[in-house]
């Protein structure tokens, strides 16, 4: 009969393998590439969900439109920012400016009010009657905006007067903009825009965290033998 020994089988937990320890790091060319791209949409999403919050919120606006009578001698209040309202009003026949948006038939005049330049209002002129006989309305409903919080969509009419010629104080930087037109149902869009932006934002950080968490070292399981 012939004499055996059984040798310790080794488990899991004797250490990783110095063989596969002492490998060199697998190359990972776009790896850096790879964080960068991720880290710029992740970023990026946040920044555009940030800059469409204000017309996030008027989209949401579930209230009744907002009647303010006379806005010659209105003095918006902090709380009015993004808010559905209607007002009367003549707009001034000096210091307006008239622009055209890409994709869009229309034009658009900018203008305040004549006897209050504080409050400014955009009004959307058909295509074919921009011309000297197009009469200007006097009442105007639409969302009620800061000058100083446009957002994404209307940040470059805070430089519009200089770009048209006037000078620099031409509009007062606590001036409000009456965005006449422009509803809450019409906004609705924007849901749809900012939850595609989120879920850039959530599979960016998902992709971030699954590239840079640790992954665990194997280990070295010796089998039994016998002599």
């Amino acid at each position: 009969m012939s004499d055996h020994v059984d040798l310790p089988i080794s488990g899991p937990n004797d250490g990783p393998d110095p063989e596969l320890v002492e490998l060199p790091a697998p190359r990972r060319p776009f790896r850096r590439f790879t964080l960068v791209c991720l880290t710029a949409t992740l970023l990026g999403s946040l920044g555009l969900i940030a800059s469409l919050r204000g017309e996030l919120g008027y989209a949401a606006t579930r209230g009744a439109l907002s009647d303010k009578g006379s806005l010659e001698d209105f003095r918006p209040e902090p709380t009015l920012a993004n808010q559905w309202i209607r007002g009367e009003g003549t707009l001034s026949e000096i210091g307006g400016i008239r622009y055209s948006r890409p994709l869009e038939s229309d034009s658009f005049r900018l203008a305040p009010l004549a006897s209050n330049p504080k409050i400014w209002v955009q009004i959307r002129v058909p295509d074919g009657y921009e011309n000297d006989h197009f009469v200007a309305p006097t009442v105007f409903a639409g969302r009620l905006v800061p000058f100083s919080s446009l957002g994404l969509r209307y940040d470059a009419l805070g430089d519009a007067p200089v770009t048209a010629g006037w000078q620099s104080g031409h509009l007062p930087k606590d001036a409000w903009l009456l965005v006449d037109g422009e509803t809450p149902a019409s906004n609705r869009w924007l849901i749809g825009l900012v939850v595609l932006y989120g879920a850039f934002a959530a599979f960016s950080l998902w992709a971030l965290y699954s590239l840079l968490r640790p992954l665990p070292v194997p280990s070295l399981a010796h089998g039994a033998s016998r002599v």
